[in-house]
Protein backbone atom coordinates (compact mmCIF):
# COMPACT_ATOMS: atom_id res chain seq x y z
CA UNK A 1 0.00 0.00 0.00
CA UNK A 2 1.33 3.43 -0.95
CA UNK A 3 0.31 5.60 1.98
CA UNK A 4 0.63 8.92 0.15
CA UNK A 5 -1.48 7.68 -2.75
CA UNK A 6 -4.23 6.55 -0.39
CA UNK A 7 -4.03 9.78 1.62
CA UNK A 8 -4.37 11.87 -1.55
CA UNK A 9 -7.41 9.84 -2.63
CA UNK A 10 -9.10 10.24 0.75
CA UNK A 11 -8.36 13.97 1.03
CA UNK A 12 -9.61 14.65 -2.49
CA UNK A 13 -12.78 12.66 -1.74
CA UNK A 14 -14.36 15.41 0.33
CA UNK A 15 -16.65 14.35 3.16
CA UNK A 16 -18.43 17.12 5.11
CA UNK A 17 -20.34 15.64 8.04
CA UNK A 18 -23.82 16.73 6.92
CA UNK A 19 -23.45 15.39 3.37
CA UNK A 20 -24.33 11.69 3.62
CA UNK A 21 -23.52 10.89 0.00
CA UNK A 22 -20.09 12.50 0.31
CA UNK A 23 -19.17 10.64 3.48
CA UNK A 24 -20.45 7.39 1.98
CA UNK A 25 -18.03 7.86 -0.93
CA UNK A 26 -15.18 7.77 1.58
CA UNK A 27 -16.83 4.76 3.20
CA UNK A 28 -16.66 2.86 -0.10
CA UNK A 29 -12.92 3.56 -0.35
CA UNK A 30 -12.35 2.52 3.26
CA UNK A 31 -14.31 -0.72 2.85
CA UNK A 32 -12.44 -1.63 -0.33
CA UNK A 33 -9.05 -0.94 1.27
CA UNK A 34 -10.00 -3.09 4.26
CA UNK A 35 -11.05 -5.94 1.95
CA UNK A 36 -7.66 -5.82 0.25
CA UNK A 37 -6.10 -6.43 3.67
CA UNK A 38 -8.35 -9.41 4.36
CA UNK A 39 -10.84 -7.60 6.59
CA UNK A 40 -14.37 -8.79 7.24
CA UNK A 41 -16.52 -5.75 6.41
CA UNK A 42 -19.75 -4.66 8.01
CA UNK A 43 -21.51 -1.54 6.78
CA UNK A 44 -23.73 -0.08 9.48
CA UNK A 45 -26.56 1.80 7.72
CA UNK A 46 -27.26 5.30 8.92
CA UNK A 47 -30.06 7.55 7.71
CA UNK A 48 -28.90 10.74 9.41
CA UNK A 49 -25.28 10.85 8.26
CA UNK A 50 -22.94 8.57 6.35
CA UNK A 51 -22.87 4.83 7.01
CA UNK A 52 -20.33 3.58 9.53
CA UNK A 53 -17.75 1.04 8.37
CA UNK A 54 -16.52 -1.74 10.66
CA UNK A 55 -13.65 -3.95 9.52
CA UNK A 56 -12.47 -6.94 11.53
CA UNK A 57 -9.05 -8.47 10.95
CA UNK A 58 -8.62 -11.95 12.44
CA UNK A 59 -5.49 -13.96 13.21
CA UNK A 60 -4.63 -16.88 10.96
CA UNK A 61 -5.15 -19.30 13.85
CA UNK A 62 -8.73 -19.29 15.23
CA UNK A 63 -7.53 -20.52 18.63
CA UNK A 64 -5.66 -17.26 19.13
CA UNK A 65 -8.80 -15.32 18.27
CA UNK A 66 -10.76 -17.27 20.87
CA UNK A 67 -8.29 -16.42 23.64
CA UNK A 68 -7.66 -12.71 23.19
CA UNK A 69 -9.92 -9.64 23.11
CA UNK A 70 -9.46 -7.34 20.15
CA UNK A 71 -7.67 -4.07 19.78
CA UNK A 72 -10.10 -1.40 18.59
CA UNK A 73 -8.92 1.39 16.30
CA UNK A 74 -11.24 4.41 16.06
CA UNK A 75 -11.28 6.67 13.01
CA UNK A 76 -13.78 9.12 11.57
CA UNK A 77 -14.37 9.79 7.90
CA UNK A 78 -16.18 13.12 8.12
CA UNK A 79 -14.55 16.55 8.06
CA UNK A 80 -15.62 20.13 8.80
CA UNK A 81 -14.92 21.36 5.25
CA UNK A 82 -17.74 21.97 2.74
CA UNK A 83 -17.66 20.52 -0.74
CA UNK A 84 -15.44 22.58 -3.03
CA UNK A 85 -12.78 23.32 -0.42
CA UNK A 86 -10.35 21.03 -2.23
CA UNK A 87 -10.39 23.41 -5.21
CA UNK A 88 -9.40 26.33 -3.00
CA UNK A 89 -6.83 24.47 -0.89
CA UNK A 90 -5.76 21.41 -2.90
CA UNK A 91 -3.79 18.46 -1.65
CA UNK A 92 -0.10 19.25 -2.03
CA UNK A 93 3.27 18.08 -0.78
CA UNK A 94 5.81 20.72 0.21
CA UNK A 95 9.09 19.54 1.68
CA UNK A 96 8.34 17.39 4.70
CA UNK A 97 4.71 18.50 4.91
CA UNK A 98 1.46 17.43 3.28
CA UNK A 99 -1.34 20.01 3.07
CA UNK A 100 -5.03 19.62 2.35
CA UNK A 101 -8.45 19.83 4.02
CA UNK A 102 -8.84 16.94 6.42
CA UNK A 103 -5.26 15.67 6.17
CA UNK A 104 -4.72 15.90 9.91
CA UNK A 105 -8.32 15.54 11.04
CA UNK A 106 -8.32 12.77 10.15
CA UNK A 107 -7.75 11.24 6.75
CA UNK A 108 -4.11 10.57 7.70
CA UNK A 109 -5.34 8.67 10.75
CA UNK A 110 -7.27 6.28 8.51
CA UNK A 111 -4.19 5.73 6.34
CA UNK A 112 -2.01 5.09 9.39
CA UNK A 113 -4.50 2.54 10.70
CA UNK A 114 -4.42 0.60 7.43
CA UNK A 115 -0.63 0.74 7.26
CA UNK A 116 -0.40 -0.59 10.82
CA UNK A 117 -2.80 -3.45 10.11
CA UNK A 118 -0.90 -4.33 6.95
CA UNK A 119 2.38 -4.40 8.89
CA UNK A 120 0.87 -6.48 11.70
CA UNK A 121 -0.52 -9.00 9.21
CA UNK A 122 2.87 -9.35 7.48
CA UNK A 123 4.53 -10.25 10.77
CA UNK A 124 1.71 -12.62 11.73
CA UNK A 125 -1.34 -11.07 13.33
CA UNK A 126 -1.56 -12.58 16.80
CA UNK A 127 -4.88 -11.11 17.93
CA UNK A 128 -8.04 -9.68 16.36
CA UNK A 129 -8.14 -6.04 15.38
CA UNK A 130 -11.34 -4.08 14.82
CA UNK A 131 -11.23 -0.88 12.78
CA UNK A 132 -14.26 1.38 13.11
CA UNK A 133 -14.60 4.34 10.75
CA UNK A 134 -17.50 6.58 11.73
CA UNK A 135 -19.32 9.31 9.87
CA UNK A 136 -20.32 11.95 12.42
CA UNK A 137 -17.48 12.68 14.86
CA UNK A 138 -17.25 16.34 13.90
CA UNK A 139 -20.91 16.90 14.77
CA UNK A 140 -21.03 15.06 18.09
CA UNK A 141 -20.98 11.33 17.22
CA UNK A 142 -24.67 11.08 18.04
CA UNK A 143 -25.29 8.09 15.77
CA UNK A 144 -21.97 6.35 16.47
CA UNK A 145 -21.57 6.69 20.23
CA UNK A 146 -23.44 3.52 21.19
CA UNK A 147 -21.45 1.53 18.61
CA UNK A 148 -18.16 2.94 19.88
CA UNK A 149 -19.01 2.10 23.48
CA UNK A 150 -20.21 -1.40 22.61
CA UNK A 151 -17.04 -2.26 20.67
CA UNK A 152 -14.81 -0.70 23.32
CA UNK A 153 -16.27 -2.96 26.00
CA UNK A 154 -15.08 -5.98 23.97
CA UNK A 155 -11.54 -4.63 23.62
CA UNK A 156 -8.24 -4.90 25.44
CA UNK A 157 -7.09 -1.53 24.12
CA UNK A 158 -8.67 1.34 22.18
CA UNK A 159 -6.55 3.50 19.86
CA UNK A 160 -7.99 6.83 18.72
CA UNK A 161 -6.49 8.06 15.47
CA UNK A 162 -6.85 11.79 16.10
CA UNK A 163 -3.72 13.81 15.39
CA UNK A 164 -0.97 13.98 18.00
CA UNK A 165 0.16 17.23 19.58
CA UNK A 166 2.65 19.25 17.56
CA UNK A 167 5.59 17.94 19.58
CA UNK A 168 4.41 14.38 18.91
CA UNK A 169 2.86 13.86 22.34
CA UNK A 170 -0.11 11.54 22.70
CA UNK A 171 -3.30 13.01 24.11
CA UNK A 172 -3.62 11.47 27.55
CA UNK A 173 -6.29 13.87 28.78
CA UNK A 174 -9.12 15.78 27.18
CA UNK A 175 -11.79 18.03 28.57
CA UNK A 176 -15.42 17.02 28.41
CA UNK A 177 -17.61 19.08 26.11
CA UNK A 178 -21.19 20.23 26.22
CA UNK A 179 -23.29 23.28 25.65
CA UNK A 180 -26.45 25.23 26.25
CA UNK A 181 -28.88 27.08 24.05
CA UNK A 182 -30.49 30.02 25.85
CA UNK A 183 -33.51 31.86 24.48
CA UNK A 184 -34.95 35.05 25.95
CA UNK A 185 -38.49 36.08 25.03
CA UNK A 186 -39.71 39.62 25.54
CA UNK A 187 -42.42 41.72 23.92
CA UNK A 188 -42.21 43.47 20.56
CA UNK A 189 -43.21 47.11 20.23
CA UNK A 190 -42.56 50.11 18.00
CA UNK A 191 -39.23 51.60 19.04
CA UNK A 192 -40.44 55.16 18.50
CA UNK A 193 -44.17 55.21 19.05
CA UNK A 194 -44.65 52.64 21.82
CA UNK A 195 -41.20 51.96 23.26
CA UNK A 196 -42.37 51.70 26.86
CA UNK A 197 -44.75 48.84 26.01
CA UNK A 198 -41.91 46.67 24.75
CA UNK A 199 -39.70 44.25 26.67
CA UNK A 200 -36.28 44.18 25.03
CA UNK A 201 -35.05 40.60 24.73
CA UNK A 202 -31.55 41.73 23.77
CA UNK A 203 -31.29 43.90 26.87
CA UNK A 204 -32.36 40.97 29.01
CA UNK A 205 -29.95 38.67 27.25
CA UNK A 206 -27.07 41.06 27.95
CA UNK A 207 -27.58 40.50 31.68
CA UNK A 208 -27.64 36.74 31.15
CA UNK A 209 -24.49 36.72 29.00
CA UNK A 210 -22.51 38.43 31.75
CA UNK A 211 -23.81 35.98 34.37
CA UNK A 212 -23.06 32.96 32.18
CA UNK A 213 -19.53 34.10 31.32
CA UNK A 214 -18.78 34.38 35.04
CA UNK A 215 -19.33 30.62 35.44
CA UNK A 216 -15.85 30.03 33.98
CA UNK A 217 -13.41 28.77 36.63
CA UNK A 218 -9.85 28.52 35.37
CA UNK A 219 -8.61 26.88 38.57
CA UNK A 220 -10.99 23.99 37.90
CA UNK A 221 -10.12 24.03 34.16
CA UNK A 222 -13.73 24.91 33.40
CA UNK A 223 -14.54 27.30 30.59
CA UNK A 224 -17.91 28.69 29.56
CA UNK A 225 -18.04 30.62 26.31
CA UNK A 226 -20.98 32.49 24.79
CA UNK A 227 -19.94 32.04 21.19
CA UNK A 228 -23.05 32.85 19.15
CA UNK A 229 -25.78 35.45 19.62
CA UNK A 230 -28.87 36.24 17.56
CA UNK A 231 -31.61 38.75 18.28
CA UNK A 232 -34.03 41.27 16.86
CA UNK A 233 -35.28 41.98 13.37
CA UNK A 234 -34.88 45.68 12.52
CA UNK A 235 -33.62 48.63 14.58
CA UNK A 236 -36.98 50.34 14.99
CA UNK A 237 -38.63 47.36 16.69
CA UNK A 238 -38.11 46.44 20.33
CA UNK A 239 -36.74 42.88 19.92
CA UNK A 240 -39.06 40.14 21.05
CA UNK A 241 -36.49 37.32 21.01
CA UNK A 242 -32.76 36.76 21.47
CA UNK A 243 -30.79 33.53 21.50
CA UNK A 244 -27.26 32.49 22.41
CA UNK A 245 -25.21 29.32 22.03
CA UNK A 246 -22.86 28.47 24.88
CA UNK A 247 -19.83 26.17 24.67
CA UNK A 248 -18.78 24.37 27.87
CA UNK A 249 -15.50 22.53 28.64
CA UNK A 250 -14.99 20.65 31.91
CA UNK A 251 -12.20 18.54 33.35
CA UNK A 252 -13.11 17.74 36.95
CA UNK A 253 -15.85 15.40 38.18
CA UNK A 254 -18.95 17.27 39.24
CA UNK A 255 -18.23 20.41 37.22
CA UNK A 256 -20.87 19.73 34.61
CA UNK A 257 -23.46 19.16 37.32
CA UNK A 258 -22.44 22.46 38.95
CA UNK A 259 -22.82 24.36 35.70
CA UNK A 260 -26.12 22.72 34.89
CA UNK A 261 -27.43 23.72 38.32
CA UNK A 262 -26.20 27.31 37.95
CA UNK A 263 -27.74 27.64 34.51
CA UNK A 264 -31.12 26.52 35.80
CA UNK A 265 -30.91 29.20 38.51
CA UNK A 266 -30.78 32.02 35.97
CA UNK A 267 -33.71 34.39 36.40
CA UNK A 268 -34.92 37.31 34.25
CA UNK A 269 -33.79 40.77 35.33
CA UNK A 270 -36.52 42.63 33.43
CA UNK A 271 -40.21 42.25 34.17
CA UNK A 272 -42.14 40.71 31.33
CA UNK A 273 -39.30 38.59 29.96
CA UNK A 274 -38.68 34.89 30.32
CA UNK A 275 -35.75 32.51 29.77
CA UNK A 276 -35.67 29.05 28.18
CA UNK A 277 -32.56 26.86 28.59
CA UNK A 278 -31.75 23.59 26.88
CA UNK A 279 -28.53 21.64 26.51
CA UNK A 280 -26.45 18.77 27.75
CA UNK A 281 -23.05 17.16 28.08
CA UNK A 282 -21.98 15.66 24.76
CA UNK A 283 -18.66 14.07 25.74
CA UNK A 284 -17.56 13.33 29.33
CA UNK A 285 -14.02 14.26 30.43
CA UNK A 286 -11.08 12.01 29.62
CA UNK A 287 -8.83 12.58 32.66
CA UNK A 288 -5.19 11.62 33.14
CA UNK A 289 -6.19 9.19 35.90
CA UNK A 290 -4.48 6.07 37.22
CA UNK A 291 -5.76 3.90 34.37
CA UNK A 292 -4.58 6.37 31.76
CA UNK A 293 -1.19 6.65 33.48
CA UNK A 294 -0.70 2.88 33.54
CA UNK A 295 -1.85 2.54 29.91
CA UNK A 296 0.57 5.23 28.79
CA UNK A 297 3.48 3.74 30.75
CA UNK A 298 2.85 0.31 29.22
CA UNK A 299 2.74 1.83 25.73
CA UNK A 300 5.92 3.76 26.50
CA UNK A 301 7.75 0.53 27.34
CA UNK A 302 6.52 -1.14 24.15
CA UNK A 303 7.55 1.89 22.08
CA UNK A 304 11.03 1.79 23.61
CA UNK A 305 11.48 -1.69 22.12
CA UNK A 306 11.46 -0.08 18.67
CA UNK A 307 13.51 2.93 19.79
CA UNK A 308 10.57 5.32 20.01
CA UNK A 309 10.05 7.70 22.91
CA UNK A 310 6.47 8.51 23.79
CA UNK A 311 5.43 11.75 25.45
CA UNK A 312 2.17 12.55 27.21
CA UNK A 313 0.09 15.68 26.73
CA UNK A 314 -3.49 16.84 26.58
CA UNK A 315 -5.97 19.27 25.07
CA UNK A 316 -9.21 21.09 25.74
CA UNK A 317 -10.66 19.58 22.59
CA UNK A 318 -12.68 16.37 22.69
CA UNK A 319 -12.73 13.17 20.63
CA UNK A 320 -14.46 9.80 20.58
CA UNK A 321 -11.90 8.79 23.20
CA UNK A 322 -14.01 10.75 25.68
CA UNK A 323 -16.74 8.11 25.32
CA UNK A 324 -14.30 5.29 26.06
CA UNK A 325 -12.60 6.81 29.10
CA UNK A 326 -15.50 6.36 31.58
CA UNK A 327 -15.77 2.67 30.63
CA UNK A 328 -12.43 1.83 32.27
CA UNK A 329 -10.95 0.46 29.03
CA UNK A 330 -7.24 1.10 28.33
CA UNK A 331 -7.13 3.97 25.87
CA UNK A 332 -4.53 5.87 23.84
CA UNK A 333 -5.53 9.00 21.94
CA UNK A 334 -3.58 11.18 19.53
CA UNK A 335 -2.33 8.10 17.66
CA UNK A 336 -2.67 9.82 14.30
CA UNK A 337 -0.29 12.03 12.37
CA UNK A 338 1.67 14.98 13.72
CA UNK A 339 0.68 18.33 12.25
CA UNK A 340 -1.05 21.63 12.78
CA UNK A 341 -3.85 23.86 11.53
CA UNK A 342 -6.91 21.83 12.50
CA UNK A 343 -10.10 22.92 10.72
CA UNK A 344 -8.35 25.61 8.66
CA UNK A 345 -6.89 26.13 5.20
CA UNK A 346 -3.46 25.79 6.86
CA UNK A 347 -4.05 22.16 7.92
CA UNK A 348 -1.04 19.93 7.33
CA UNK A 349 0.81 16.86 8.56
CA UNK A 350 4.47 15.92 8.67
CA UNK A 351 4.71 13.14 6.10
CA UNK A 352 7.15 10.97 8.02
CA UNK A 353 4.85 10.86 11.05
CA UNK A 354 2.53 8.47 9.20
CA UNK A 355 5.13 5.73 8.92
CA UNK A 356 6.31 6.31 12.49
CA UNK A 357 2.82 6.00 13.92
CA UNK A 358 2.02 2.95 11.79
CA UNK A 359 5.15 1.27 13.12
CA UNK A 360 4.14 2.11 16.70
CA UNK A 361 0.60 0.80 16.31
CA UNK A 362 1.79 -2.42 14.69
CA UNK A 363 4.06 -2.97 17.68
CA UNK A 364 1.25 -2.26 20.13
CA UNK A 365 -0.94 -4.81 18.35
CA UNK A 366 1.84 -7.36 18.61
CA UNK A 367 2.91 -6.75 22.21
CA UNK A 368 -0.17 -5.53 24.13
Amino acid sequence: MNIKTLLKLLVETESPSHDKAAVDRVGVIVAEEARKLGGQIETIPNKETGNHILARFLPARPSTFDLQPSILILCHMDTVFPLGTIQKTPYREEGDKIFGPGTLDMKAGIVIAFAAVESARRSGLNRPVALLCTSDEEIGSHTSRALIESLAKESALVLVMEGALLDGSLKTWRKGTGGFSVTVRGRAAHAGGDHQAGRNAIEEMSHQVIAIQKLTDYEKQTTVNVGVIHGGTVSNVVPEEARIEVDVRVMLPGEWERLESEMQKLKPMLDGTRIEITGGLNRPPMPFDDRMKSTFEKAKLIAAQIDMELKAGGTGGASDGNFVAPLGIPLLDGMGAVGEGYHSEREFIFADSMEQKAKLIAELIKEW
